[in-house]
């Protein structure tokens, strides 16, 4: 159980909370919530088999997790990306559009009253903000100005282009005769028909406005947000298109602040229940500590310097786990990584702290012990030493060696390479040589700290005198 709740906690709960609820109606009476909550039982379905020990369910669920999560990726990726752009923060500056406010509202209101008269269907879809391109099929693009008799015309029965939606655009008639996706919705009346679905689906997924006629009883609805309303007058009509189109109404920030939290209370509450659920059974292991031994290594040493010693090369650290979803500090691979880069000649002390250490999320450091780790450098220098072939067999009578180049250039500690005499071969068995010959061999390096500046090579040459 959490010992404590911190400020940070309280703020965690509300972003989710807020994250989901926006989530949540967005995608309320679409396919891909479906799908979320399936997904999520089959996660609740995992954690339970798990924990009760069926091995083999449980690995299948795990697998098929994995599977599924691409699927939903490759399936839901118009869904994905809509929701994406509606958390862009940059949406209001590079996506704000005109959204129908040259249009003459009254002349729309009364060309669809026109046409509920006649009992001649209708779907007139108002993009505002979100772009609608993903989700409309098969039209075809006029870019004309709205009027009446252009509206009447497209859909009365027998023309092309009167089956399918109408699409106006920044106050023009963009595309006609365009499908749009259908509300999957399984609590909506059955009078309404394919034409009031596909109005309703395309709000769910968009902000756009939506007017539909019924072809069957000659009302006209207005759809926003996946919701259905009819209206009764033409002056209702553009009333009601002029609020949505037209500038804000400014009401009092208390009273506006008021009806957005008591709006939809009930899912509101039942989303704030399902976070801190989540976030209790995430921070399940808060406040445990743990102990791992944590080894040293370094980087950004100076050119001008080697690393004579260094202790100690582990220490010990105390982690603070926060949370159940990280892996066990003991089962990771935590390496302190030391900067170099400020160390003088001589004795230098580093100090260890948390920004040392590549933690997982949810875990920070409680204690390090030692805190410090004394490291001694020392200045580096430069030698050249003859070449000395490494324990010279017993060469034949009238065989001469000798080595080419007969010198080379080492750099390294100075207490290393000012005790050097020489640099030696690899050994060499001349044993079987009965000619001249050249051979190439290579250095030895006297010492890990010792580096040989040689990129030529190095050639044993052998002459042999014949009698």
């Amino acid at each position: 159980m959490v010992p404590y709740l911190r400020p940070q906690d309280i703020i965690d709960i509300l972003i989710m909370t807020i994250l989901v609820y926006q989530l949540y109606s967005w995608f309320r009476n679409t396919r891909a919530l479906q799908v979320v909550m399936g997904l999520g039982f089959l996660g609740i379905l995992y954690v339970v088999t798990k924990n009760i020990g069926l091995l083999m369910t449980s690995w299948i669920l795990q697998e098929l997790g994995t599977v599924l999560f691409v699927l939903i990726i490759v399936v839901f990726q118009n869904e994905i990306r809509q929701a994406l752009y509606r958390f862009s923060p940059l949406r209001a500056v590079f996506g704000k559009q005109e959204g129908g406010g040259r249009l003459d509202l009254l002349e729309v209101s009364s060309a669809v009253f026109s046409l509920a008269a006649a009992r001649t269907g209708a779907l007139i879809v108002f993009q505002r903000r979100e772009q609608l391109d993903d989700f409309l099929l098969h039209g075809i693009p006029l870019d004309s100005l709205v009027s009446s008799q252009l509206l009447i015309s497209l859909f009365e029965d027998g023309t092309p282009l009167h089956d399918g939606a109408v699409v106006v655009r920044d106050g023009r008639i963009a595309v006609a005769s365009c499908h749009l996706p259908l509300s999957t919705n399984g609590d909506l009346p059955q009078y309404l028909g394919t034409r009031h679905r596909a109005a309703i689906g395309i709000t769910e997924r968009s902000d756009a406005v939506v007017v539909v006629v019924s072809e069957e009883r000659g009302t006209v609805s207005l759809v926003v947000g996946g919701e259905l309303t009819e209206v009764a007058k033409p002056e209702e009509l553009t009333e009601r298109l002029t609020h949505l189109f037209g500038p804000t109404v400014s009401e009092e920030p208390v009273k506006t602040i008021r009806r957005r939290l008591t709006s939809n209370l009930g899912a509101k509450l039942a989303t704030l229940l399902l976070v801190v659920v989540s976030w209790l059974i995430i921070t399940g292991r808060q406040g445990g500590i743990v102990t791992v031994t944590v080894p040293i290594k370094y980087h950004n040493l100076p050119d001008s310097l080697a690393l004579r010693s260094s202790s100690p090369e582990e220490v010990e650290v105390q982690l603070k786990v926060f949370t159940s979803l990280t892996p066990s500090p003991k089962n990771l691979d935590i390496v302190a990584d030391l900067d170099l880069a400020r160390i003088r000649e001589g004795n230098n002390e580093l100090p260890v702290t948390s920004d040392n250490l590549q933690l997982p999320l949810g875990t920070v450091v409680a204690s390090i012990s030692p805190a410090k780790v004394k490291v001694v450098a020392q200045r580096k220098i430069r030698r050249e030493l003859p070449i000395r072939l490494k324990k010279i067999p017993p060469v034949l009578r009238g065989m001469r060696i000798w080595l080419e180049p007969e010198r080379v250039t080492v750099v390294g500690p100075e207490h290393l390479v000012s005790r050097l005499d020489a640099v030696e071969t690899e050994e060499v068995d001349l044993r079987r040589v009965r000619e001249n010959r050249v051979i190439e061999v290579k250095l030895v390096a006297p010492a890990p700290q010792v580096r040989i500046l040689n990129d030529a090579p190095i050639y044993l040459r052998v002459m042999v005198e014949r009698r």
